[in-house]
């Protein structure tokens, strides 16, 4: 679904929203939030039964979340083809329960779509991997409610200047 965002009172610029689960969302949010045309990144929790959940009760896998990035995206500089397919590059798209070594239902693979448009770019992908030999676990789910994580997890790299450790770029199109 289009967002209007106003970066001055003259100009208006539509946007459009993403939705990823690929490991610990840190790794996710530090590449993604390089590319060309992404506006805006926030790493949450969304796919679990309860509201606003802290990130000990997801680590806990009592609460069926995910750990995953909003992206917002100017679809005129990067397509939403073009972001899933770097998401499905910088995470293994095979490891069930987990990116490495963090281990965990949080840490399962998930593209939550938010239009059949979505859904069908994201199926489209998963065909072209699996004819390549790739056994893709990433479930395509339609959006769930997005809970921003706790402050100290929004750009985590940045903040701390380190880097992932999960998450790698690997040319798989």
């Amino acid at each position: 679904m289009p967002l209007f965002r106003f970066s001055s009172l003259s100009e208006c610029l539509m946007t459009e929203r993403a939705v990823f689960a690929g490991g610990c969302f840190w790794g996710v949010e530090y590449l993604i939030k390089k590319l060309p045309g992404v506006i805006s990144t926030q790493v949450g929790y969304t796919g679990g039964k309860s509201a606003d959940p802290t990130y000990k009760e997801v680590c806990s896998g009592r609460t069926g979340h995910v750990e995953a990035i909003e992206v917002i995206f100017d679809p005129e500089k990067i397509t939403y083809e073009e972001l899933v397919k770097f998401f499905f590059e910088i995470h293994d798209p095979t490891q069930r329960n987990g990116q490495g070594p963090d281990i965990g239902t949080q840490y399962h693979s998930v593209i939550f779509y938010e239009n059949e448009e979505q859904k069908e770019v994201i199926e489209k992908l998963i065909a072209i991997l699996v004819k390549k030999g790739f056994d893709v676990a990433t479930e395509v789910l339609p959006v769930a409610p997005f809970y921003p994580a706790e402050d100290y997890h929004q750009d985590y790299y940045n903040k701390t200047r380190h880097q992932p450790y999960c998450h790698f770029h690997v040319k798989r199109f």
